[in-house]
């Protein structure tokens, strides 16, 4: 899996395409700050670590953009609790 995450401002959203298949990371951004609201991955990549791919990524690029990040969809949540090299970025 060496595709890339890339982000789509016109649509407030992250997405990492795999053979076809579109996994993606709505957010809103207000203030600096990034809050993620929705994760999806379609079934065809479900289980192949697409989805935690694309919030490493996204997470990735905010840091870079300096935002702060908050977590309304249950996916980032666990997803930060579980990587805590990202908990700088958490508000």
């Amino acid at each position: 899996m060496e595709q890339e995450v890339r982000q789509n401002p016109a649509k407030s959203r992250f997405e990492l395409e795999i053979d076809g298949s579109l996994a993606l990371a709505e957010y809103v951004l207000e203030d600096g700050v990034m809050t993620f609201t929705h994760t999806e991955s379609p079934a065809a990549l479900q289980g192949r670590g697409a989805a935690s791919k694309l919030i490493h990524g996204a997470l990735l690029q905010a840091r870079a953009q300096g935002l702060r990040v908050r977590a309304t969809c249950s996916f980032v949540v666990a997803y930060l609790k579980r990587h805590r090299e990202f908990a700088d970025l958490e508000i």
